[in-house]
This record gives structure tokens, C-alpha cells and sequence, in this order.
């Protein structure tokens, strides 16, 4: 009898710590002015995340001891733990602070400027992040091979003739029609792929920031277009446009490490 009272304590002990190694938790995430969304949510101890949706709720799978970071480009990161007081409830609420950026100091120099334009422009610094979107988007040297080389205008919309041969009736009914439909699907596919691509780099910045590149992957201002160059060949298009976020997050740090090795060895 004292065998089997054992038996279903240790059966039930187990049981009890099965269901505290797993579990769902809920919760919502807030700031001081509304919800927070799109906040990313991962947990540590598994590499496991999720995000908040438009309403600031998410939930994700847990055990007891696990430390959950909660982040987002607009607030600063918390983290938190997994206690038992939070098993019991399986809610867990966070307040999110919103990060300020603030200069430590502002200061005014001389820009020896003369007031002629003519003049000035030769004295003013180039903008180094234009230069180096103007470097990015130079399709000069890039291969741009029509992919129509017909005249659309003088095959297509040619005004109509009057035939005037009187043996022109007595001809076959046979003839082909040539319909156009195709080509102006693929150029418009060709224009909306340019045209993302053209906004892909400014699109990046605004979902994450630019502390995201300056100071957690360390890419220097300058080299942001040439690193999004360097990371093209893994899919990273493919990836924000598919909103796999933290997949693309996981990508740029990655690869950051190894493009920073490259740079400095380069200058080296």
C-alpha cells in the first residue's frame, strides 16, 4: 500500500513539473501614450520569439527560470524573468519607456561662407550619405538589356492605311493578331522591382532605426548601402518583405561581423 501512495506522489510531482516546464503566456505590452506593437518578444533560454500585434497582445511559449527580452526600435529593451508568481497568473504585463536621443552638445562653427552661390558651393562639404546612395543607385556600368527592342509605337499604334488594291479582296482571310499584353506586364513588373529596390535601403532604416546599425552592428554611416550590398545575396529582400523580422535581425548581425573584418582588413 505505502508502494503505491509513493508511486502517485512521484507520478504526480512529475506531472506538476511538466506542466511547469511549458506553458503560454499572455500578456500586453504599453508605453506611456498607447499600446506598443510590432514590439519583438524572445526568450532567451529556447531562441524562441514572437511579436506584438496592432493591439499590444502576444504570447509565447515559457518555463519557469526563462528570461524574456522585450524590444523595440522606438523603446528601450527590458527583460524579464519567468517566476513562479508569473506561472501561477500566465499574464505578464510590460511597460515599455520610449528612447530620447539627445546630442551632449551642440556647437556652432564658422562656415566661411560667402553668400555667392557660385563660391560657396565650392567650399560646401558634399553630403557623404547622398554621395554614397548616388554611388548605390549608378546603373551606368549595369547591363540593361532591353527586354522589348521593337518600335511599340511605329508596330502598334501606326494610324490605319486605306488599301487601294483592287486585288486586295480577292486575298486569303488568314492573319495573325499581336498582342502586347505580356510585354507591359513584365515592364510594369520590371518598374514596381526597381522601385523597391530604390526605396529597400530607406524602408530598412525606417523599420529599425539607425542605433540599430550604428551601434549594435557597428556599421559606420557610410558603409550602410555597401553592407546592404554585401548582405543582398542572403534574401534579405525577400525576407522584409515577407515580414520575417527576426530572421532578417539574425541575418544582419551575422553577417556584420564578417563585413566588419573585411573593412578593417582593407584598411589595414
Amino acid at each position: 500500500m505505502k508502494k503505491i501512495v509513493l508511486l502517485l506522489l512521484l507520478t504526480t510531482s512529475s506531472t506538476l513539473l511538466a506542466q511547469k516546464d511549458n506553458f503560454w503566456l499572455y500578456g500586453k505590452l504599453k508605453d506611456s501614450s498607447s499600446v506598443v506593437k510590432n514590439a519583438n518578444i524572445i526568450n532567451l533560454k529556447t531562441n524562441k520569439g514572437t511579436f506584438s500585434n496592432d493591439f499590444g497582445d502576444y504570447k509565447i511559449i515559457v518555463s519557469v527560470g526563462d528570461t524574456l527580452q522585450f524590444s523595440s526600435v522606438q523603446h528601450k529593451t527590458i527583460y524579464r524573468i519567468v517566476n513562479n508568481f508569473v506561472y501561477r497568473s500566465e499574464v505578464l504585463d510590460v511597460f515599455m519607456i520610449s528612447s530620447t536621443y539627445e546630442l551632449d552638445e551642440v556647437v556652432l562653427k564658422r562656415n566661411d561662407l560667402d553668400g555667392f552661390l557660385s563660391l560657396d558651393l565650392k567650399k560646401t562639404p558634399e553630403d557623404r550619405k547622398a554621395e554614397a546612395l548616388k554611388r548605390t543607385m549608378d546603373f551606368s556600368n549595369a547591363n540593361m538589356k532591353a527586354i522589348y527592342n521593337g518600335d511599340y509605337i511605329d508596330q502598334r499604334v501606326r494610324p490605319p492605311t486605306n488599301n487601294v488594291d483592287p486585288t486586295a479582296m480577292f486575298a486569303g482571310a488568314g492573319g495573325g493578331v499581336s498582342i502586347p499584353f505580356k510585354y507591359s506586364e513584365r515592364l510594369w513588373a520590371l518598374r514596381k522591382d526597381i522601385e523597391f529596390r530604390t526605396n529597400f535601403p530607406a524602408m530598412l532604416l525606417s523599420e529599425f532605426g539607425e542605433p540599430f546599425f550604428e551601434n549594435d552592428l557597428k556599421i559606420p554611416t557610410d558603409n550602410y548601402y555597401n553592407f546592404l550590398e554585401y548582405c543582398n545575396p542572403l534574401g534579405i529582400e525577400d525576407l522584409f518583405k515577407q515580414n520575417r523580422k527576426i530572421e532578417l535581425i539574425n541575418v544582419l548581425k551575422k553577417e556584420s561581423i564578417s563585413y566588419l573584418l573585411l573593412l578593417n582588413k582593407n584598411e589595414e
